[in-house]
């Protein structure tokens, strides 16, 4: 039987073949035997022109709770602060069925696109659980089979003094991470102590939003780095964003990803909001991006990663999260080796989650097929028909899978 994917031959009683593919991450052309919903063999191939097989994709930096609400903005943000602004006005229409219908629409596209494992980011205020909190948890149950999702506090650094407790207590209920939004805070060491302080006492993984801007003066990340020192915590700490790094010393700079990289600190890049947020003034070009140093901290021994970041909100009105077009952009704002970074969006934020993707005899048949002869001809035509398998069956538009 042949079905859309034209390299599938023999398809029948449960089982499949696809003929002559590349397989990202490995040389030459492979055949992949599918049976029962698995990869049951993976054996050079003498075909040739079968396409070219990726890892399912994980991003682990999202934020489900803002998402889909740009039509609803009352102007184009100006600068963080501003989305900022916008969005917490915007809160107010946030009840269930409002963050059941957005957030859901978010997973599904995920889900389509070919993500498996995110992590989304919550605002969270106050000493009890947002609305938004117990939402994502009720849809990470209902989406467990298709897409993973990991949920992560983020609260401001200056209101943990006051409700920090309380929002340690619920995340580890909840089997979640703790974050903060780090940006040229007053006390700065003592404050981020005390988070770190929580993280220990309830054995939780932390992840910052730190230094989301263009200030020289931002250095949350120096304080985050001497505190995984001083605490052994490698692996255990994420650092998202570090804008501030692209205008910093240079020798600085490195200075801190070389502490970093030996501490065992994750960085997450976030080009596309970064740059369609930093540096945005009206009528003029944008100069500066906002990117963090990707090169630098992988040559440092940082663990790289890539995420979608917002879509649809306030901080960033565009976006499906297809995270392999949020790839293609970082390859062009990066100047990225495409095969040398596809584990940033696949292997790497996976392994950050405990999890792996990689492909594997005797694993799950779950991967994309994309009809291209490698990852450049892939991301020189954004529009190549793609296949996403899951359990070893193709994906249809529609509710359910193709056989």
């Amino acid at each position: 039987m042949r079905t859309a994917d034209n390299t599938i031959a023999d398809a029948g009683a449960g089982g499949a073949r696809l003929a002559g593919v590349r397989i990202a991450g490995r040389g030459g052309h492979w055949d992949i035997a599918i049976r029962g919903g698995r990869i049951a063999a993976l054996d050079p191939s003498t075909e040739r022109d079968g396409g070219l097989v990726l890892p399912l994709m994980a991003d682990i930096h999202t934020h489900l709770d803002k998402t889909f609400t740009a039509s609803r903005m009352p102007a184009r943000a100006t600068s963080l602060f501003h989305a900022i602004e916008m969005m917490q006005a915007d809160a107010a229409r946030w009840d269930h069925a409002d963050l059941t219908r957005r957030a859901g629409r978010g997973l599904d596209r995920a889900y389509r696109h070919g993500t498996a494992l995110m992590r989304s980011h919550v605002d969270w205020y106050g000493a009890t659980p947002p609305a938004g909190w117990h939402v994502l948890r009720d849809l990470a149950g209902e989406w467990r089979d298709r897409v993973q999702l990991e949920l992560a506090s983020l609260t401001p650094l200056d209101l943990f003094a006051e409700v920090g407790e309380a929002i340690a207590r619920e995340v580890k209920a909840a089997g979640a991470v703790l974050g903060a939004f780090i940006y040229r805070n007053d006390d700065l060491e003592a404050r981020l102590a005390a988070v770190f302080d929580l993280a220990e006492k309830h054995d939780l993984p932390l992840d910052f939003h730190v230094d989301e801007g263009l200030d020289i003066e931002a250095r949350g990340i120096d304080a985050i780095v001497a505190e995984t020192e001083r605490r052994g915590l490698a692996g255990r700490v994420l650092c998202g964003h570090g804008c501030a790094l692209s205008v910093r010393d240079p020798d600085e700079v490195a200075g801190i990803l070389a502490r970093a990289g030996a501490a065992g600190v994750g960085l997450t890049a976030l080009p596309g909001c970064n740059a369609y947020l930093q540096d945005a003034r009206a009528g003029r070009t944008p100069r500066l991006r906002g990117l963090a140093p990707l090169h630098e901290a992988r040559a440092a021994g940082l663990e790289v990663m890539i995420g979608s970041d917002n879509v649809r909100d306030a901080f960033f009105p565009f976006g499906d999260y297809d995270l392999f077009d949020a790839f293609r952009g970082a390859v062009l704002l990066g100047h990225l080796q495409p095969e040398d970074w596809l584990n940033a969006v696949s292997e790497a934020p996976a392994r950050w989650m405990g999890r792996s993707l990689a492909l594997a005899e005797g694993g799950p048949a779950d991967f994309i097929r994309l009809d291209a002869e490698d990852l450049t001809d892939a991301l020189s035509r954004p529009r190549a028909d793609r296949a996403v398998w899951r359990n070893g069956r193709i994906l249809t538009d529609h509710q359910g899978e193709q056989t």
